[in-house]
């Protein structure tokens, strides 16, 4: 039986698609880029005949399936990020626009960020939200883990009273992490900064 493979305008086509697709966020382990940067580099070149895109004998393609393609914007600030996939979205809020320091009561500009997120926790109809908030690495891990579920249950009380009574409707997980599970490096200061946020995530319906 012949062996089949791609075709180079096929193989050009899902090389194009999967760099276009490839974009670094604050969120990925090791991005290979930063946050918002572009490449203007060309595909590389394929060869139709390689033997890596030829199916061996009695093969078949799997099943095609909708990738988990993930769109990060954050405000010039960033201050804030919001990252949607194709099943959630989640908002993360630096600490400073939230909380003076070391402290989780709001600042009086906070509530206007919160009540952003509950309209679109409203929009989404999401019946499940999850408030987690996380810190930096400086001081004691037990005194981020108290400070970091304060200020969650700070934003879960403010998100409640924002979605009146749609929020008696919607199940929460509400949690610390301390430093545990950061988004960028914490031996600078900008990159603690990021790290000492709240996040909100609930699923994405539309």
């Amino acid at each position: 039986m012949p062996r089949r493979h791609l075709t180079t305008s096929a193989a050009l086509t899902l090389t194009t698609f999967l760099l276009a697709t490839g974009v670094a966020s604050a969120d990925d382990p090791k991005p290979s880029a930063p946050p918002g940067s572009t490449t203007s580099s060309p595909p590389p070149q394929v060869d139709a005949n390689s033997p890596g895109l030829k199916l061996a004998d009695g093969a078949t393609l799997a099943p095609a399936k909708v990738l988990d393609i993930k769109s990060v914007v954050e405000d010039l600030s960033g201050d804030e990020r919001r990252s949607d996939t194709n099943e959630n979205v989640t908002f993360a809020l630096q600490a400073e626009v939230l909380f003076p320091k070391d402290s989780a009561t709001l600042n009086p500009d906070a509530r206007s960020r919160i009540q952003a997120i509950a309209d679109e926790i409203n929009t989404q109809k999401a019946s499940a939200v999850r408030v987690f908030g996380f810190t930096d690495n400086l001081g004691s891990y037990a005194h981020g883990l108290t400070l970091s579920k304060k200020r969650a249950e700070t934003v879960h009380d403010e998100l409640t009273t924002a979605l009146g009574a749609k929020g008696g409707e919607i199940t929460f997980q509400v949690r610390g992490y301390s430093e545990d599970y950061p988004i960028a490096d914490n031996t600078s200061e900008q990159g603690r900064k990021k790290n000492r946020r709240v996040e909100v995530s609930f699923p994405k319906t539309g």
